[in-house]
């Protein structure tokens, strides 16, 4: 790797000596830099935009949406979904006058660059096909298109999930790589009918291409998800049992555990195990937390925990026995 002089150009195409810009950062590389750059002009935007001459039109928005969603969904996450909806199949200006102001702003080329590919964020509903380090390989849902979509962060995605987020180059230049413009929201595997439903009303309808069918339908697609029992939760109905029968033996027995909680959270989503009680991996993953601390000692055998949740000690410790390997305690 070429060692950069501190007085040449800095390789991050500021324009400034290398030791009067990114030499005290020398431990981050100049992709990272560029990443941050991009992330914080993204949050700029939602922390700028709607101006106030703008904010009745997006309530008018909003409310004609929770009219619709109201009670279904959250109404904080209803805002959030419409915030986007607005900026992007509304009201475009907004966007494009941001990007246009930021475009006179910034010095660096790399961050000009992008930003004139920036110019129509679109939708992505699409399934998980592919997980590795640092993007997802989703399909969507409409065509079979395939993306990379940068992870946000290092919780496990399992593949087969849906997900939804209005989408942009993410800057590296490498085709089919993209970033999540706002929030990115994964459906849980008891929704994948409303996704074929989607899949099915776009193929009766030809004569429009995917933004346009997006845009005509996004709150149908929200009302479908609702229908089918959708509230914005992160796991499927299996794994909410598993979590409540997990903490409800927690909390009577006096006891909690964050780490825990997020290690059998990861379990359930990274390895969906395939029980056909979710009383059992919840024994197991007591058992598992009270054999190696995560929580105070319980003075319990594995008989007397298997049989507070109503199993099997060989169906317990099954899932007992997964979770030492997941969680690296072999």
């Amino acid at each position: 790797m070429k060692v950069v002089g501190r007085n040449e150009p800095c390789p991050c195409g500021s324009g400034k000596k290398y030791k009067k810009c990114c030499e005290s950062k020398n431990s981050i590389s100049i992709e990272e830099v560029q990443t941050e750059e991009l992330e914080r002009i993204l949050q700029t935007f939602y922390d700028e935009y709607p101006e106030r001459r703008d904010v009745p039109a997006y309530l008018e928005l909003a409310n004609s949406w929770k009219s619709r969603l109201g009670g279904q969904l959250q109404e904080e996450m209803i805002e959030a979904i419409v915030l986007d909806e607005f900026f992007f199949h509304h009201r475009l200006d907004i966007w494009e006058t941001y990007l246009h102001k930021q475009e006179k702003k910034q010095l660096r080329p790399f961050v000009q660059r992008v930003l004139s590919q920036w110019s129509q964020p679109r939708v992505f509903i699409g399934q998980v096909v592919e997980v590795d380090e640092g993007y997802l390989t989703a399909e969507m849902i409409l065509d079979g298109e395939q993306i990379k979509l940068r992870r946000e962060s290092e919780k496990p995605v399992p593949v087969g999930v849906h997900l939804y987020c209005f989408i942009l180059p993410d800057g590296t230049g490498v085709e089919n790589q993209f970033v999540a413009v706002s929030s990115l929201i994964f459906f849980p595997a008891d929704h994948r009918s409303v996704f074929e439903q989607i899949t099915a009303q776009f193929q009766e309808d030809s004569s429009k291409t995917k933004e346009q069918f997006f845009k005509e339908n996004a709150i149908e697609v929200w009302e479908k998800l609702a229908a089918n029992g959708y509230e914005g939760e992160e796991f499927s109905n299996f794994e909410v049992g598993v979590i409540t029968h997990f903490m409800g033996f927690l909390d009577e027995h006096y006891r909690q555990s964050e780490q825990l909680l997020d290690l059998v959270e990861d379990y359930l989503v990274e390895q969906q195990p395939n029980a056909r009680k979710d009383v059992a991996i919840a024994a197991g993953a007591i058992r598992f937390g009270n054999d190696y601390s995560y929580f105070e000692s319980l003075d319990m055998t594995v008989k007397e925990i298997a049989e507070w949740f109503g199993v099997s000690p060989s169906s317990m410790n099954k899932y007992y026995k997964e979770l030492i390997v997941y969680a690296g305690k072999e």
